[in-house]
């Protein structure tokens, strides 16, 4: 009988040991939805885009101008939540049930706040954004409103990430990773009544009369934002209703925020926010280098990335699963572990994309295909998508390795690594490449950045440093106390 994932994870917070086997098992079952939820979640992103494609180029550049802020906006509403997550991980690993249900409630006020913050910072620069960026005119009121609609829907972006980060350090990956499936579909079925008008469409022979709010770009930002909404009002009451380590409905505890949980929390959050923010900042530089070439290489380049997004997202899935591997043997002490458990999610991230890098390479022209009926878009679309596919297993690696050192609590040197990478390779690469070779120029000083950042992630990986953090020691000297008592 094969091993429950369940087991598994008690074998490793109980000190128990674990076949090379198990633990290749073991990333795979955790691996596995959580590659579903980001998948899920790119497909968003990618519906929206394909959806918007087809009104033609000037709304696709409208959605492609602020996609880098809109990840910015994200980015920052993700950060917030890594260090509670870990902090939960951390305390599962080592048993203590309380101690991460008082985490939890703790990290509902920082967080809301927060997302609140985001909201109202996003909304007030919406009308501006978007000639800050080099926007056309033709674009930029589309642009202005798809941004307002996301920034107002970030607090429920912010719940939705939080329970689902804390159920994953649980080691609940699938009820999260099918729920955000579940959302995907739900923003397509939205996006089809709001983004067109009442149409007729011909269905087995029968033409039908299909209601439509016509709101074009708006409806796309407004299905995304209402399906975000539902799906995080229902993990939310999961996570605390029916969550079996972090069910804390009916329990009683403090949600103020206290300094012996903000502290450690925020010493992950901040560095990670900080590397969101200036990793964001590069790309909305890059998107304002694009920008002055016009909408046909704004276009494109927005629909590759996001082709290229579902290219990652196996890496993203790993990196979750490995945070929560890592997390976990940190709680417990169990430092050769974690360090094996490591090594499988590093090369496992590797495979992955190497093996989505080549179905990325054949299937390019049809991916760009289903997104514009435009020839000239996907011509160019496809031809950097081509070029990106040498960089993908590296920067499987480095995508799984960031996950592993923040899952270890050590968030300051992956940070330094991407930030180093994007600002002193990509950008300086891309600025001068781009006078030369245009788009594509762009897209080669991308892809020379990507294998560098993952040989140095690898580098990092072997290296002893990345474990020594101050969870680890405290996790080995609690040990070695409670062995000592026995």
């Amino acid at each position: 009988m094969k091993d429950s994932k369940n087991k598994l994870l008690e074998t490793i917070r109980n000190g128990g040991l674990l076949t090379t086997r198990q633990q290749i098992s073991l990333t795979a079952k955790l691996s596995a939805p959580a590659i579903m939820a980001q998948i899920s979640f790119i497909l968003m992103q990618y519906i929206d885009a394909s959806m918007v494609g087809h009104l033609g180029a000037e709304c696709s550049a409208a959605v492609g101008l602020v996609s880098t802020s809109t990840w910015l906006i994200g980015g920052l509403a993700e950060s917030v939540v890594s260090g509670f997550s870990v902090m939960v991980a951390h305390r599962i690993g080592a048993n203590d049930y309380q101690g991460a249900k008082g985490v939890l409630r703790q990290s509902f006020t920082a967080c809301l706040v927060w997302g609140f913050f985001l909201a109202m910072v996003g909304m007030s620069i919406s009308g501006y954004l978007p000639q800050w960026l080099n926007g056309g005119d033709d674009i930029s009121d589309m642009a202005s409103s798809y941004f307002l609609i996301f920034s107002a829907g970030i607090p429920f972006f912010q719940l939705n990430y939080l329970s689902a980060s804390m159920l994953r350090s649980s080691g609940n990956v699938k009820f999260p990773s099918g729920l955000n499936v579940a959302m995907c579909i739900m923003d397509v079925i939205l996006n089809f009544f709001l983004i067109y008008p009442t149409r007729s469409i011909s269905l087995l022979g029968i033409d039908l009369q299909v209601p439509g709010a016509g709101l074009g770009v708006s409806g796309a930002a407004l299905g995304s934002a209402m399906a975000f909404v539902i799906t995080s009002l229902i993990m939310t009451y999961y996570l605390v209703c029916r969550c079996k380590e972090l069910k804390i409905r009916g329990e009683k505890g403090s949600y103020r925020p206290t300094r012996e949980v903000l502290r450690p929390a925020l010493k992950i959050s901040i560095p990670v926010g900080m590397e969101r923010s200036i990793m964001a900042l590069a790309a909305t530089i890059l998107v304002s280098i694009v920008a002055p070439l016009g909408n046909v290489s704004i276009s494109a380049d927005t629909f590759a990335i996001t082709i290229e997004g579902i290219c990652y997202m196996p890496a993203y899935g790993i990196a979750d699963a490995a945070t929560t591997l890592i997390g976990q043997c940190v709680g417990a002490g169990r430092k050769l572990l974690a360090k094996s458990f490591a090594k499988i999610a590093t090369w496992s991230g590797a495979i992955a994309l190497a093996v989505m890098a080549i179905i990325m390479y054949i299937t390019a022209p049809w991916m760009m295909g289903l997104m514009t009926p435009n020839e000239e878009i996907v011509t160019l679309g496809t031809k950097i998508l081509r070029i990106e596919a040498i960089a993908e297993p590296f920067f499987g690696i480095a995508a799984v390795c960031y996950g592993i050192f923040v899952g270890a609590g050590n968030s300051i040197m992956p940070n330094i690594l991407n930030m180093t990478s994007m600002w002193l390779i990509r950008i300086p690469l891309a600025m001068f490449m781009v006078q030369k070779m245009g788009l594509t120029g762009a897209w080669i000083a991308m892809c020379i950045e990507l294998i560098i950042r993952g040989i140095l992630f690898l580098i990092y990986l072997r290296s002893p440093r990345w474990l020594n953090t101050q969870a680890m020691r405290d996790a080995l000297a609690k040990k070695l106390h409670q062995n000592e008592v026995k």
